[in-house]
């Protein structure tokens, strides 16, 4: 079975050591120090892959005892959380201690366990490259045939499916037939939606359907980091252009010379940042920070946003030119809830890769699963739909992926608010007795799943007798394999 990854995580506040650790232990193997000297001891001793640090410290700051981390043990992921944003704190940490993200207080939970599981691929990608370094010094010719070969692989994958799971009769279908139009030619693009809709997957496929593929394709996240530190990013900078940079630095655009940038949340950048992106869109050159020179890049932009930009333009928010510059094409992929066909294709994908990083193998899910998730309107989409996959494996016992573990939002598949809620008890047939009785055949149903149909064990949670149980599922015609109409 595959070892969970080891996070060190160093808080002189109880509290928020506590917290961190109850929230990250599901998913990794959690250690805790509330100074730096516990922290440099279970360094010498245990295995760390992901360093997790306050900057405010009693002693050494976090950026300072980082930058020993980073002397002393190279490889550990160094990340910074702080309730602080000192721009200069986050320069320092991202130069002087080579940090890898520094996360702002307040934090959301899924948000932080997806930046560390990026983290823990991070770790090892950094291994598999030592390992790979090694071997090209030894073989390169063997080894540039293999990293060709795969590079190929994947851009069959892309190029053959768009690398976006669907059924026959998706909705998305016509979007990719778009996505593998457009991809040739040299345009930019406007992916919008929802959060974990697969914007990236999108701006990927239109990468490696282009005549770019066998170039660089290069992500940033517009929404991490404040504008200094996102013209630094991007641009790059000379040694001395602000305290903390020694050394020059080639950003992204000129990593990405000749392939493509995918700019992601470009709708939070700042009115002022919104200029210097317009010229790099305009003039094809950039100039990184400190330098007397600008420098010509020939680079795809695709750019990606959940906000609507169009409003954002009439409401001054955002800049107009940016906006057409950045929208020759647009492309808009539909949240989960309205590819319900695709519900159960996602899931069979998605419990195989959860198979395979989990190291547990199921014989598959039962249709009883399926059904409440497509009943549920997955906010988060597909990579809320990723998590409960994983949950619904690990907390399963049986061969078959039942119902009864799915988190009880699903089971209930509540509406999203109260508005909706409302529209929900609207759509239902009839007077007011056989509304409530069916809004009364939901809770049975629900509460049945759950106990696997246990009956009596059901009929306890309700308060009702088995005998009163057994007389309204008669009543409703309710048995194990029937569905609920949610409409």
């Amino acid at each position: 079975m595959t070892q969970k990854t080891t996070i060190l995580i160093v808080d002189d506040e109880v509290r928020s050591l506590e917290s961190l650790e109850r929230i990250l232990e599901d998913d990794f193997n959690t250690l805790t120090a509330e100074n730096t000297i516990e922290a440099e001891k279970i360094l010498q001793t245990e295995w760390v892959q992901i360093i997790l640090c306050d900057q405010r410290l009693p002693g050494l700051t976090g950026v300072e005892f980082l930058k020993l981390v980073r002397h002393k043990w190279p490889n550990i992921v160094r990340m910074i959380i702080s309730g602080y944003t000192d721009s200069q704190d986050i320069i320092s940490a991202l130069n002087d201690a080579g940090i890898y993200q520094y996360i702002t207080k307040p934090w959301q939970p899924e948000s932080l366990i997806h930046l560390l599981k990026n983290a823990a691929q991070l770790f090892d990608l950094q291994r598999l490259n030592e390992s790979l370094s090694i071997e090209l010094k030894m073989a390169p010719d063997a080894f540039k045939d293999s990293i060709e070969r795969k590079r190929e692989k994947l851009k069959k994958n892309y190029q053959s499916d768009d690398g976006i799971t669907r059924s026959e009769r998706s909705i998305m279908n016509d979007i990719c037939a778009k996505i593998r139009r457009v991809a040739p030619y040299d345009i930019s693009v406007l992916i919008t939606g929802e959060s974990g809709t697969g914007k990236e997957l999108a701006a990927r496929a239109l990468h490696y359907n282009s005549h770019r593929a066998n170039k660089a394709f290069v992500v940033e996240n517009c929404a991490a980091l404040p504008d200094q530190l996102l013209e630094s990013e991007l641009f790059g900078y000379k040694s001395g252009a602000f305290t903390g940079a020694v050394e020059d630095r080639i950003g992204l655009f000129e990593r990405a010379n000749g392939g493509t940038i995918f700019l992601d949340e470009i709708g939070e950048v700042s009115p002022a940042f919104q200029v210097k992106l317009l010229r790099v869109l305009q003039e094809g050159e950039i100039r990184p920070l400190g330098a007397s020179k600008t420098r010509q890049v020939d680079v795809r932009v695709i750019a990606a946003t959940n906000r609507d930009l169009a409003a954002d333009v009439k409401s001054g928010r955002f800049r107009e030119d940016l906006y057409y510059r950045l929208t020759p094409i647009g492309i808009h992929l539909p949240p989960l809830r309205e590819r319900v066909e695709d519900i159960p294709v996602l899931v069979q994908k998605l419990l195989n890769q959860a198979m395979l990083n989990l190291g547990k193998k199921v014989d598959g899910i039962s249709e009883e699963a399926l059904t409440c998730m497509q009943a549920y309107h997955w906010p988060g989409n597909v990579r809320e739909l990723q998590n409960e996959i994983q949950h619904l494996l690990v907390m399963s016992d049986s061969n078959i992926l039942g119902a009864n573990n799915l988190s009880a939002r699903i089971l209930r598949a509540a509406p999203r608010d109260e508005e909706l809620e409302i529209q929900s008890l609207s759509k239902l047939n009839g007077n007011l007795k056989d509304r409530v009785e069916s809004i009364e055949a939901r809770i049975l149903k629900e509460c049945l799943i759950r106990h696997q149909w246990n009956k009596s064990r059901a009929a306890k949670e309700l308060g009702l007798s088995r005998v009163g149980l057994r007389s309204k599922l008669e009543r409703y015609g309710l048995s194990k394999n029937d569905q609920i109409q949610t409409n």
